[in-house]
């Protein structure tokens, strides 16, 4: 999308765009576990879902105002996101589920991870985009 078209839509239809993308984005990332985990194996699913998860909590921060930090990290972008709405808490242990996967496949431990950890972590960034698109729909940011 052109810089140009993104500055001037409005920012509902920004947001229900972006959200569409990362629907989309997710919707991969299910077929391909389905189809026997993707390219790039466990790790690269989880890398990807992690960079999904923190454009989903950017783009809702964005929309209600919240400068969010550039950073790789879900941890404190999701620190930065809940700040001053506690009730935003109600995906922490999902974000904190995708730091544990990546943690132990850095740390070699692959055998702490849950019975198909692919399909968990498809299923935990499909649970992200529900929430948050729930919440954009009943605080009324889609168009």
């Amino acid at each position: 999308m052109s810089t140009e078209h993104s500055e001037s839509m409005p920012s509902a239809q920004r947001l229900a765009e972006e959200l569409s993308a990362f629907d989309d984005r997710i919707a991969i990332l299910e077929s391909e576990v389905r189809a026997g985990a993707g390219e790039t194996g466990l790790p690269g699913l989880v890398d990807e879902t992690i960079g999904i998860v923190n454009g989903l909590l950017c783009a809702y921060a964005t929309h209600a105002g919240k400068p969010m930090p550039v950073s790789d990290d879900p941890l404190q972008v999701f620190k930065v996101f809940v700040k001053g709405d506690p009730s935003l808490n109600a995906i922490r242990d999902n974000v904190r589920e995708l730091v544990y996967y990546r943690n132990c496949l850095a740390e070699g431990r692959a055998d702490a991870l849950p019975t198909n950890p692919a399909l968990m972590t498809a299923h935990t960034a499909r649970h992200i985009y529900l929430y948050l698109r729930t919440r954009c729909a009943q605080e009324q940011r889609l168009p």
